[in-house]
């Protein structure tokens, strides 16, 4: 995480002062450019990043354009410039642009590295950008639980629309963040001159323990692991991984708001599950009806916002949202999903799938997203304790 992306394009900046062993990445896009001649980006378009799969792909390739053009000049983005990165949805639900038959394909293969168009296409299948209206949610929950100011953490970026979004009530919060993906963590660079963004893996990425108040973000989904000496012994997939690792990066009484895919509440083998009640309190889950990320994303996949307070220690105990539950319609799912019926935003189902057999959130009709997850926050109940940072001095 020393300014190097996966391609080792990017001349490592080291910032003026003496370098001691930094405990948090620092690098900062042109450490030479002072704060007040910065721009962090702030979105107000709830729509950002929907359109059909010609305009996304075409917006795609305007900002790593632009993106390419900025390194070649060696300088930051303007606010007008940033409007365009902005728009950079990356490659979920693009796919076909990868197939050789496809009109755009001889395009993207001559504007990307080859480091730059594997990763690419790897992420077509798992890199989906995160609607505003869920990441309001997160930030209202959090808010509610007294977030104000403190260390924010979110690892898997993307492009930063979290960054993006961070409400003013949380200006005075120090925003890391940590992406794999060579194009999408530049651009969050771009986009979030103040925030710290290292471009690397999350496995490789240096961060401290118990040094966030809190972390959010959407988590990778998929049938992946990732290769970490600390955690291997656990056989994690690579959300599991995630949130196993998160806990330990932030401090007893910090908050998680990650949204994850339904296995995590709804796997048969409750070993993550205890894994984590044993570190963290269950603050409370929303699971998510499966159109969610459609305009966005243009996939149907049922998922759930969880909320977690770490523990100030170990402790053995296997609480009720440990195991599953059949609800009255003998659909199998997380007991706590049983229990608090109010925290599904649809309606559940059984549904053939790739996988077979499955149920799935469907979304009621007519109803308004915001306002069902308006409720469903204001039924979290907790509080990040504020104390005195004694992290990291400023320069680290």
């Amino acid at each position: 995480a020393d300014g190097h992306d996966q391609g080792g394009k990017e001349p490592t900046l080291a910032p003026p002062q003496p370098q001691r062993r930094a405990r948090v990445s620092p690098f900062v896009l042109h450490p030479e450019v002072p704060n007040a001649d910065r721009h962090e980006y702030h979105i107000t378009d709830d729509a950002l990043g929907v359109g059909t799969p010609g305009e996304r792909f075409n917006n795609n390739v305007r900002a790593i354009r632009l993106l390419k053009r900025l390194e070649a000049e060696d300088r930051l983005a303007t606010p007008e410039e940033q409007e365009v990165l902005a728009r950079y949805v990356g490659w979920g639900g693009l796919a076909d642009c990868f197939d050789e038959r496809h009109s755009k394909y001889a395009e993207l293969k001559a504007l990307l590295t080859e480091e730059e168009y594997a990763a690419a296409r790897a992420s077509s299948l798992t890199a989906f950008y995160t609607p505003p209206v869920l990441i309001d949610a997160i930030y209202k929950a959090l808010a509610q639980m007294g977030l104000e100011s403190g260390n924010l953490l979110e690892p898997a970026c993307g492009i930063g629309n979290f960054m993006g979004m961070l409400p003013d009530s949380m200006r005075d919060c120090k925003v890391y963040g940590v992406e794999l993906d060579s194009i999408s963590g530049r651009i969050a660079r771009q986009l979030y001159q103040n925030s710290r963004i290292a471009v690397t893996g999350y496995e490789k990425a240096e961060i401290p323990d118990s040094f966030f108040d809190a972390a959010v973000g959407n988590v990778p989904f998929g049938n992946i692991k990732v290769v970490d000496r600390r955690y291997d012994k656990h056989h994690w997939l690579i959300h599991d991984y995630f949130l196993g690792k998160t806990l330990d990066k932030i401090r007893p009484g910090g908050v998680i708001a990650f949204i994850t895919s339904k296995g995590t509440m709804d796997k048969e083998s409750p070993a993550v599950r205890k894994y984590l009640a044993q570190r963290a309190d269950l603050i409370g889950a929303i699971r998510l009806p499966n159109t969610a990320f459609k305009a966005s994303a243009g996939t149907d996949v049922t998922s759930d916002i969880l909320f977690l307070q770490k523990r100030d220690r170990i402790v053995d105990i296997e609480p009720d949202w440990v195991h599953l539950d059949t609800d009255e319609n003998g659909i199998r799912m997380n007991s706590y999903f049983v229990r608090h019926p109010e925290m599904v935003l649809g309606e559940m189902v059984m549904e053939s799938t790739q996988y077979g057999m499955d149920s799935v959130c469907k979304p009621y009709e007519n109803a308004d997203l915001a306002d069902l997850l308006s409720e469903a926050v204001s039924g979290l109940h907790a509080q990040i304790p504020t104390y005195e940072q004694d992290g990291p001095e400023e320069e680290d």
